[in-house]
């Protein structure tokens, strides 16, 4: 007990200062109407909870968080899955690509995304280039309300290929070469080795990848903030976590978007429960 205390306690004391103590904290102001500016501050209850399913905007930037994190949960994983297949092979040259794709991964929001709204302005690279090979009304990428959050689920997903990338390539890593090989010699093609050998054992990296892509998307702020602000239009690219700060920090409602970010906690939890329960579910059957 005391060697656990020892190695245990200063872990256990960042744990419960950093993430438990903020989350009780911000339980407790979502239950009343706080507001810095505007003392005092009274007990609500639940009623922030009731106002948010009731709030247009809340309702909106749910159905935005859940379009932008069936983008980043499908796109990274089936492009990452193919590439890393791909990049599954020794020598210098696929070392140089494993770090050319994981690169992005790495790198400051703030500049994948400046770079980004470079590309995609109606004046951009990518514009200028359709224009060049004869489109004469190319698509407002970050401008068009159709657009823009498409667009967004295509930056954040392209900053996180990587990693799924590389958790691929370390799943692969895992696959037996002798049961391939073996495979192989009693007729089995690529495509049956990967759907029956390759594939199954592939699993536990797809959770992973699912599960972290799943959280990544809820909880994107700062592509949003330096892209788009949550426009074009009203609230077209507006997810919750976006929502939150705007609510807490701009319009100094602080105990409305703590009940918000309860909500989107709570949210989060239920759906990477879920996730978990369906992709371990599967590695156990396969």
């Amino acid at each position: 007990m005391l060697h656990f205390l020892t190695f245990g306690a200063p872990g256990i004391a960042v744990y419960v200062c950093f993430v438990l103590a903020p989350i009780v904290v911000s339980f407790g102001y979502s239950l009343t109407n706080y507001n810095p500016f505007n003392p005092p501050t009274e007990y609500v209850g639940l009623r922030n909870y009731r106002l948010l399913f009731q709030d247009p905007e809340f309702l909106m930037s749910l159905r935005v968080t859940t379009i932008l994190t069936v983008i980043v949960v499908v796109v990274p994983n089936v492009l990452g899955l193919a590439i890393a297949l791909v990049l599954d092979r020794r020598g210098w040259f696929y070392n140089a690509l494993r770090t050319v794709f994981f690169t992005p991964v790495v790198l400051s929001t703030v500049v994948v995304s400046i770079i980004w709204v470079r590309l995609m302005a109606d004046d951009g690279l990518i514009n200028q280039s359709l224009r060049g090979l004869g489109v004469d009304d190319p698509p407002g990428w970050l401008s068009d309300p159709s657009y823009a959050l498409y667009s967004l689920g295509i930056i954040l997903s392209w900053q996180m290929l990587g990693f799924c990338v590389v958790v691929y390539l370390a799943g692969l890593q895992g696959v037996p070469g002798d049961l391939l090989e073996a495979a192989a010699i009693d007729g089995a093609g690529p495509v049956a080795r990967f759907r029956h050998i390759t594939w199954p054992m592939l699993a536990p990296a797809l959770t992973i990848n699912t599960v972290v892509m799943l959280i990544t998307a809820f909880k994107v702020y700062d592509h949003v903030q330096v892209i788009t602000k949550g426009g074009p239009g009203s609230g077209t690219t507006a997810t919750i976590a976006y929502n939150v700060i705007q609510t807490g920090f701009v319009a100094n409602r602080q105990g409305y978007a703590s009940a918000m970010a309860i909500t989107m906690l709570v949210i989060i939890a239920g759906a990477t429960a879920v996730v978990l329960k369906i992709l371990q579910r599967r590695e156990v059957q396969l």
